[in-house]
């Protein structure tokens, strides 16, 4: 099934060789290992879950650790079972796990996936316990797109890595991302769509392909029309981030009383206490164009996640137009 982050779940049809695929392609280009036992927290039901988890022990052997609780003293207790691990995550997950100073110390392989890494944490994670977190990207439909191997922190929140072995990406007309490999799915099921067929899958999320680097600019789909001028919320939300207090943020849009607006933008965010929506507003108008900043804001304790550790945009998109009507 998808993860239904953008609309309602579909059901997607893969061969046994197309799973297959996906494990080899992620165990080389990570470089996962047998005297790293994988140790898991995430969801193996999941396509991140299962492609990372249960296929590499499966096809490879490579030890599987389950930790019965993803809170930070389980996580603690299950690490001691392998001499060395590799940890695969989501970033509110990285982020509980920093402050409340629990990531183990034989972690060997530190990956984030599921949801856009801030440069912040990834940084804060890195002084604290020179743990790179590695950024993971991918898709139900078609496994892993890309993966950042790099030793240092990222200088570009908008990078995801280069393209996972054996997969091969290219931007279209659109300015989509598009995906070829024997990863790819043979299609939806059971109303087959011209985006996920013949061994290629055309994705929804607009990027840049450049010096061998894969760079997200956010879903064609979510983009934000503010009297005529689109913005795209993810490139808000990067900017949220970067406020020291922010610890979670998610943005979008919704129709606007006023006809010429088209659109409002509306911020959700989970920061610390203290934090005022005048305060976060002034500090976009020294970041961002006036007419970026959003003009609705809610301040709440944390952005509730789907099963699969993702902030639905949709769902939350949802309670709001719910909650005005």
């Amino acid at each position: 099934m998808t993860s239904a982050t953008t609309g309602a779940a579909r059901v997607i049809a893969l061969t046994a060789g197309q799973l297959m695929a996906d494990a080899e392609n992620i165990i080389a280009t990570m470089g996962l290992r047998r005297d790293w036992a994988n140790l898991g927290v995430i969801s193996l039901a999941h396509s991140y879950g299962f492609s990372s988890l249960v296929t590499p022990l499966l096809l490879q052997g490579i030890p599987l650790l389950l930790a019965n609780s993803p809170l930070p003293e389980a996580v603690r207790r299950a690490a001691l079972a392998a001499d060395a691990i590799t940890l695969p995550a989501v970033p509110a997950l990285w982020r509980a796990w920093h402050d409340a100073g629990a990531i183990p110390p034989n972690v060997r392989l530190a990956i984030s996936a599921g949801a856009p890494l801030p440069l912040s944490l990834e940084r804060a994670i890195f002084d604290a316990r020179a743990v790179k977190l590695h950024n993971f990207y991918g898709a139900s439909e078609c496994g892993g797109i890309a993966y950042d191997a790099s030793a240092l922190p990222r200088c570009n929140a908008a990078c995801v890595g280069a393209p996972v072995r054996n997969v091969e990406v290219s931007v279209n007309e659109d300015g989509c991302l598009e995906v070829r490999g024997r990863a790819v799915a043979e299609t939806y099921w059971p109303e087959p769509q011209t985006s996920l067929a013949g061994g290629v899958y055309r994705t929804s999320d607009l990027a840049d392909f450049k010096d061998g680097l894969v760079y997200l600019c956010g879903r064609a789909g979510d983009l934000i029309n503010v009297a005529g001028r689109k913005v795209s919320p993810e490139s808000i939300e990067r900017v949220l981030l970067t406020h020291p207090a922010m610890r979670e943020c998610l943005v979008f849009g919704v129709p606007s009383h006023e006809a010429e607006r088209s659109e409002i933008i509306v911020a959700c965010v989970a920061a610390e206490s203290g934090v005022t929506a005048d305060g976060l507003r002034d500090f976009l108008l020294t970041r961002l164009p006036p007419w970026q900043v959003p003009r609705e804001w809610r301040l709440l304790a944390s952005l509730e996640m789907n099963g699969r550790g993702k902030i639905s945009r949709a769902e939350w998109r949802r309670r709001f137009l719910e909650e005005l009507a």
